[in-house]
């Protein structure tokens, strides 16, 4: 195929090297992925493995603000919640030694990607429109979620957004308990090294 088409193939299919070495560049680690991909999650269990302090990009701006996700996207729209967003991440990329758990669409600005990729370790956690909705199914502070055909609107977000996060990710992990665990692992272990701490 086009030299496009094979880049596409490779970017897809490229393995995961869990025996890569990992180096946190600042001490950082950041968490990239779609709603539902157990971003915060695994931020909160790495962070007490590696004890570091965690934060949760959506938690945080929700806290400064004193309201919901939800609410800021019905009163001011998402182009204003993206300016708060990229704002939020602009504070919490600067620190060091941290877990970030990133909302879902962190990765849309540049500005934000350059953020992320130039002050720490991006690991992209991988999941299916499918799976992500059976997660997401109760969730009520998912406002992109609302959507008639839920499964459909993941499924645009992913195709967005997929290449996105594989562009900022060191690493790419799949989002099942086997996966992540083997991750959190391989992670707790490198950082056992001083040389990579």
């Amino acid at each position: 195929g086009s030299p496009r088409s094979r880049e596409r193939r490779q970017c897809v299919a490229r393995p995961i090297n869990y025996n890569a070495e990992v180096h946190l560049h600042r001490g950082n680690l950041f968490l990239v992925g779609l709603p539902g991909a157990g971003k915060s999650t695994l931020g909160r269990q790495l962070a007490r493995r590696l004890a570091k302090a965690f934060v949760d990009a959506d938690a945080e701006l929700g806290r400064k603000l004193g309201v919901t996700i939800p609410t800021i996207f019905e009163i001011e729209g998402e182009a204003s919640f993206r300016d708060r967003e990229e704002a939020v991440l602009a504070e919490f990329t600067a620190l060091s030694n941290i877990v970030l758990a990133t909302g879902g669409g962190a990765v849309i600005r540049p500005a934000n990607r350059e953020r992320l990729k130039t002050n720490g370790t991006v690991i992209y956690l991988h999941a299916l429109p499918e799976t992500l909705r059976e997660r997401t199914r109760r969730s009520r502070h998912r406002p992109l979620l609302n959507a008639a055909d839920p499964v459909a609107r993941l499924a645009e977000l992913y195709a967005v957004r997929d290449p996105l996060y594989r562009e900022v990710a060191a690493s790419v992990v799949e989002s099942n308990r086997d996966e992540i665990a083997r991750f959190s692992r391989q992670i707790e272990a490198a950082l056992q090294d001083p040389q990579n701490a």
